[in-house]
């Protein structure tokens, strides 16, 4: 009898069931594609649909592969040998492990004909598999208990019991829901690791799932790395528990949202953290920000500048009106910078204000504000209203548009010192960019007194750091270094210990241009010359680049050569 197209196109229980005459030919192919589209199994499908029983299928398949059958009601969980498997096979075969006898393990399945999913269960387990059917739903729904009985496991034994008492709420309101606290295990997983990302002076952190896995990130020195990979099945209740910390939309999951929380460690120190979400094709991602003032330091000599720099950045400060612009990537250390400017400058006799998106650095005796432009409050219209506040010293956290640029510029010409940021690559870049915002070229000569680009080099760990035995004299002149240093100076190179967590590095240090507004890159700039012409005047002048900057860090044994390419590549 010849077999028709549709036939063909039937596949393994399919057959069978159109074979049993339990589905007619267009029925199976239909459940078939549906199941499909659902990523279902077709015994999934057919069962949670109600087409057959779970038990009339498992009856039938077990008939027709002449294989037993067992309920797997009368099968005690506790002994199955569910470690002899990896959970991520499990989950995507939908098997379970029985029992063993010799070298031969028996397998719970609601499909036999699934022989690629046994073949690659036999490779992993090296011992030889046989099959048992079971009913679909039962199997599925004991996977789930077992799998998830192992992870709750799992990460219990891996965080500290007293790690669920520390005090989290969201920023407005108290994030007190009942889901929260029915999953402990989640909780205190998560807990865990922010209290870790705490305790490392991380930066942010990242909850990336995939399509089969699932990755928790650290960004440490501006680098991130791979710090726990719980099971992919946990990403949407870590989610959930991160969107309840944060006051966020739990049932939202198709666009981003953003919100914050803050957890207090102790009486004394707080950590406030923000959250974004993103909808990805595998699942949200979650990116937290970590702000702790805690860790932030603020003396000047914290930041890394030459003497030569500290003296310019000093004098700047100290005038009582025109502007300091601070420039550089995302995370670079602009924020700290402007700390460090605006904690010398607070005093009792000053008031000074900033406008940020959001406030990083919490100071007392600092007026500080959260732009919120959805709200209407921007930078433009903040600076405004501090205008009218009696100020002494302004910060803006940046300068994105020409309406901002030019009432900084204004303020900055009539007694205020204003501080702010712009996102280019050099200090010199800086001035052009102004222009090309639409500021006149002598407004800016007139109000700008201090330019500085920066980025920030990992440091070498002190305890593990080793002299390069790879360096002669004519490389490093070819890096820079002048033929006097090339003869005499010692290169190190990261080597990796317990204290710096095997990387080589501990901690940053600054690369500074610090180019301070002389009467000569005024005419430049009024004469309308490009940034290649205010570089080649500041070097004049004695200024850095940031590359200069970083061979110096070189030279005193602090950073690499590798990290200086690193950061100084634009």
């Amino acid at each position: 009898m010849a077999i028709t197209t549709e036939e063909q196109r039937l596949q393994g229980i399919a057959q069978l069931m159109v074979h049993e005459n339990l589905l007619d030919k267009t029925k199976a192919l239909e459940c078939q594609t549906q199941a499909h589209q659902n990523k279902q199994t077709l015994l999934q499908y057919l069962v949670q649909n109600h087409i057959l029983s779970a038990q009339q299928v498992a009856l039938i398949v077990a008939q027709n592969f002449g294989l037993p059958f067992i309920d797997l009601d009368s099968v005690d969980p506790e002994v199955l040998p569910v470690s002899l498997v990896n959970e991520k096979l499990i989950r995507r075969h939908t098997i379970l492990p029985l029992f063993t006898r010799g070298n031969h393990l028996f397998l719970a399945t609601d499909d036999p004909s699934k022989q690629a999913s046994f073949k690659e269960i036999q490779f992993h387990t090296g011992l030889h598999t046989n099959t048992i059917v079971v009913e679909s739903n039962k199997l599925t729904k004991l996977v789930d208990r077992l799998l998830n009985e192992k992870e709750n496991q799992g990460l219990n034994d891996y965080v500290k019991d007293d790690l669920d008492d520390l005090e989290i709420s969201a920023d407005e309101e108290e994030a007190d829901r009942s889901a929260a606290g029915e999953d402990a295990p989640v909780v205190k997983f998560v807990n865990k690791i922010l209290y870790e990302a705490i305790k490392k002076g991380v930066s942010d952190i990242h909850f990336e799932p995939y399509e089969r896995d699932y990755r928790i990130r650290y960004r440490l020195d501006g680098l991130l790395n791979e710090v726990a990979a719980p099971p992919i099945s946990l990403a949407s209740r870590i989610t959930a528990r991160i969107k309840i910390m944060s006051n966020l939309d739990i049932s939202e999951k198709r666009i981003p949202q953003d919100g914050r929380f803050k957890m207090k460690l102790s009486r004394a120190r707080s950590i406030d953290f923000r959250v974004s979400t993103c909808p990805t094709i595998a699942g949200e991602k979650v990116v937290m920000r970590i702000l702790d003032p805690g860790s932030t330091k603020l003396g000047i000599e914290a930041l890394g500048f030459s003497p030569l720099q500290r003296g310019h950045f000093l004098k700047a400060i100290e005038k009582p009106q025109g502007m300091i612009l601070v420039t550089g990537p995302t995370g670079s250390g602009k924020t700290v910078t402007l700390y460090t400017a605006l904690n010398i400058l607070n005093t009792k006799e000053s008031n000074i204000s900033t406008a940020e998106d959001p406030v990083e650095i919490k100071v007392p005796g600092i007026n500080q504000v959260n732009i919120n432009p959805k709200a209407g409050l921007t930078f433009s219209n903040t600076l405004r209203a501090f205008l009218r506040q009696d100020p002494d010293i302004i910060m803006v956290g940046e300068i994105r548009d020409l309406e901002t640029a030019e009432i900084a510029v204004k303020a900055a010409q009539t007694g205020h010192l204003v501080l702010s940021t712009l996102h280019t690559n050099s200090a010199a870049e800086t001035l052009t960019r102004l222009v090309n915002m639409g500021i006149p070229s002598f407004n800016i000569a007139s109000s700008v007194s201090l330019l500085i680009a920066q980025r920030l080099a990992r440091k070498l760990c002190d305890s593990c750091k080793v002299v390069r035995d790879d360096t002669t004299p004519k490389s490093l002149i070819e890096l820079g270094f002048s033929e006097e240093d090339s003869q005499k100076i010692k290169i190190y190179k990261a080597v990796g210990c317990p204290n710096c967590n095997q990387n080589g590095y501990r901690g940053r240090v600054g690369l500074f241009e610090v180019m301070p507004m002389s009467k000569a890159l005024g005419e430049i700039i009024m004469s309308g010359g490009t940034s290649l012409d205010i570089l080649k005047q500041a070097q004049k002048e004695g200024m850095w680049t940031i590359y200069h900057a970083g061979l110096e860090k070189i030279k005193e044994g602090i950073t690499t050569i590798e990290e200086v390419n690193r950061v100084t590549m634009d």
